[in-house]
C-alpha cells in the first residue's frame, strides 16, 4: 500500500536581529474613534458596498521561536500592518504598497513576498464583532478582512512611524489571548500551524 502524500509548506524565517528599525514621521488613522470608523464604513457602504481590507502577517524568529511583527499604538492596542482596498485595486498590490508606505524607508525598495492567504474574517454589522465565517443569517456583511503571510527578505531596514512601536510577539503569547490582542491576532497560531518553519 502506497503511503499517502501530504504537501507541507515550508516557510523560511530569519532572526529578528537581521532587521534594523528606525523611525519616521507619524502616520495617523483615518478615523479619530471607533464610532467614527463605523460611521465612515456605513457612509461608504452606500456607494462602494462591503469594505475590503488586507493585512500582512510578517514572521521572524528569536531562538527558533516564531514571532509576529505587530504595530503597537499606545500601551494596549496591537494591529497587523494593512489597509483598505480601493474599488478596482488589486489586493496584493495594495498590501505591498501599504507595507512600503508604513515600514519602508524613503528611497529603499523592499521585496514583500505576499503569496499565501492565511485567514478570512467578516464583520456582519457596523460593530466590533468579527467572525472567520459569514454567519448564516447575514447576507450583506459590511467588511471582509483577508490576512496574507508575507515573506521577508533575509535582511532589511525598516522605518516605523513615530506614533507606533513595531513589536515582535511570540506565537505562544498570542495563543488564546484575545483579551490582549483581539480575536483575529490571537488565532494566528492556529492559522499558521499548517506551516513548517525553517530557521536561518
Amino acid at each position: 500500500m502506497m503511503p499517502s502524500v501530504v504537501n507541507e509548506r515550508a516557510v523560511q524565517l530569519y532572526p529578528l536581529s537581521n532587521y534594523t528599525f528606525g523611525t519616521k514621521d507619524p502616520q495617523y488613522e483615518k478615523d479619530a474613534s471607533v464610532a467614527a470608523r463605523f460611521q465612515r464604513m456605513r457612509d461608504e457602504y452606500q456607494t462602494i458596498g462591503m469594505r475590503k481590507t488586507v493585512e500582512g502577517v510578517l514572521l521572524v524568529h528569536e531562538h527558533n521561536l516564531p514571532h509576529v511583527l505587530l504595530l503597537q499604538l499606545g500601551t494596549s492596542f496591537f494591529k497587523l500592518p494593512g489597509c483598505e482596498v480601493r474599488p478596482g485595486e488589486d489586493e496584493v498590490e495594495a498590501l505591498k504598497n501599504n507595507l512600503t508606505e508604513t515600514l519602508g524607508r524613503e528611497g529603499d525598495v523592499i521585496h514583500w513576498g505576499v503569496d499565501e492567504l492565511v485567514g478570512n474574517w467578516w464583520r456582519p454589522n457596523y460593530e466590533p464583532p468579527q467572525y472567520p465565517y459569514v454567519p448564516p443569517h447575514i447576507t450583506k456583511p459590511k467588511e471582509h478582512r483577508r490576512l496574507f503571510l508575507v515573506r521577508l527578505p533575509d535582511k532589511a531596514m525598516f522605518a516605523v512611524p513615530r506614533n507606533y512601536k513595531l513589536v515582535a510577539a511570540p506565537l505562544f503569547e498570542l495563543y488564546d489571548n484575545s483579551t490582549g490582542y483581539g480575536p483575529v491576532i490571537s488565532t494566528l497560531p492556529q492559522s499558521l500551524s499548517r506551516f513548517t518553519y525553517v530557521y536561518a
